[in-house]
């Protein structure tokens, strides 16, 4: 049996005009955190799902490198991911492309390996897998 995690959204009103509230209750993290459409689309303080999908891909992505890298022999000393998830509204809503940008402290390695064993996390990360769909691409970087 694999692990289960949820969070619980609850949403009033119409689409433009109402707002929601996001929370995850088992960790504590959100605990209602708004969200509507001027969180989505302008600048309206709280979240929206396109960020939470970048936080996502973020943590799951920097984790398998992480796991990875320590695979391989070369433990990181610090790993710095950046996730951009892009909203295109051509077509009706969908998510368009998804960039990863890392940069990493990692002592002894070379280059190329490095780059390569990103990759591998990249396209094997439990998040990668699920958004498939979406195009994905990562930057990688020794600091």
């Amino acid at each position: 049996m694999g692990i289960s995690r949820f969070a619980t959204a609850h949403w009033e009103g119409d689409f433009k005009s109402g707002q929601g509230k996001l929370s995850t209750p088992a960790s504590g993290l959100m605990a209602d955190t708004p969200y509507g459409f001027n969180t989505r689309f302008g600048d309206k303080k709280g979240t929206n799902p396109e960020e939470l999908i970048a936080a996502a891909h973020a943590g799951c992505f920097t984790m398998a490198l992480s796991a990875k890298l320590g695979e391989a022999g070369h433990p990181p000393k610090s790993l710095d991911t950046r996730a951009e998830v892009d909203l295109s509204m051509e077509g009706g809503p969908s998510l368009s492309a998804i960039r990863l940008k890392v940069t990493a402290d990692v002592p002894g390695i070379d280059p190329a390996r490095f780059r390569a064993i990103a990759q591998d996390a990249e396209k094997n990360c439990p998040v990668s897998r699920a958004l498939s769909a979406v195009p994905i691409t990562m930057e990688a970087t020794l600091a």
